[in-house]
């Protein structure tokens, strides 16, 4: 059945594939015309920033319309890396809570965990937590990073829609993570939630950040990574999507505009489902997922 939030999401992504347009025409693609002859008076010319404003105040005043319940009664563990900017994350906090959901807790995934330096530090403590919840859920022989990221959905994740208490297990992993300053959070006996949005900030190690979450997302209900547009060019989210976004896993780029922080909580509707895909203005699978 189509819905009207269904509609309206299809206009807010002709919009930013528009605003996407503007911007590479006027950028590099600009002078694959025919010649010099067919220049644009420059009276005549659209500012290149318009229709990206346009985007940006378009999806910004419908973003109640887009989301409008989406999430209710689901939760979201909210996971920065690289520091992402404090304003970001606040926004995308507040469209959670615009769709009806909650976000369960902040996590931060530390940067002796994300910068790759510290491989034999994770597999250690990985082997070691592993014994220690040993309730079938986590692949002892996957490799450290993969292995510590199903720690990692363990200790905040669940696949249950309505999310569940933290129980021993959870409790030994955060514990154990947080000890070795690899893990820290707003409130380690927050409730395990369905959904899981990784926010990105500086780059990060491509290995590292692929392992995590490929684990992650073997036991949470829904995985969403999130990052700036100069991730998705050139850094760590550009790096994710060309090794191949794990299986369920959405990403969203330009999250540092109203738009693409929209598009973040657009992609956590989506991902209930089981929905995978790479969206925002350098997403192969369109600008936004039209759920």
């Amino acid at each position: 059945m189509i819905t009207y939030r269904h509609h309206v999401v299809s206009l807010v992504a002709v919009f930013l594939a528009l605003a996407v347009g503007v911007v590479l025409g006027g950028g590099p693609l600009a002078d694959a015309g025919d010649g010099a002859g067919d220049e644009t008076p420059a009276s005549a010319a659209v500012p290149q920033t318009s229709l990206g404003d346009y985007a940006d105040t378009f999806a910004a005043t419908t973003a109640g319309a887009l989301l409008d319940g989406g999430l209710e009664g689901r939760s979201v563990a909210l996971v920065a890396t690289g520091g992402p900017d404090d304003e970001v994350l606040g926004a995308l906090t507040a469209h959670v809570e615009q769709a009806g959901g909650e976000v369960a807790a902040r996590y931060e995934l530390l940067d002796r965990l994300v910068g790759g330096s510290s491989t034999s530090l994770v597999d250690t403590l990985g082997s070691r937590l592993v014994d220690e919840v040993d309730d079938g859920a986590i692949d002892p022989d996957a490799p450290a990073y993969d292995r510590l990221g199903q720690l990692l959905g363990l200790a905040l994740a669940t696949s249950a829609p309505e999310g569940t208490p933290a129980g021993g297990n959870a409790r030994t992993v955060r514990q154990g993570l947080a000890g070795a300053d690899l893990l820290s959070t707003s409130d380690p006996d927050a409730d395990r939630a369905p959904l899981v949005l990784l926010v990105l900030g500086d780059d990060t190690d491509p290995d590292v950040l692929s392992g995590l979450v490929s684990g992650l997302a073997t036991v949470a209900g829904g995985t969403v990574v999130a990052a700036g547009s100069t991730s998705a060019r050139e850094g760590t989210l550009a790096a994710l999507r060309e090794d191949g976004t794990p299986g369920g896993v959405l990403s969203v780029d330009g999250v540092e505009t109203p738009a693409g922080q929209v598009t973040a909580a657009l992609a956590l509707l989506a991902a209930t489902g089981g929905a995978g895909g790479d969206y925002g203005p350098a997403g192969e699978d369109g600008a936004v997922p039209v759920t």
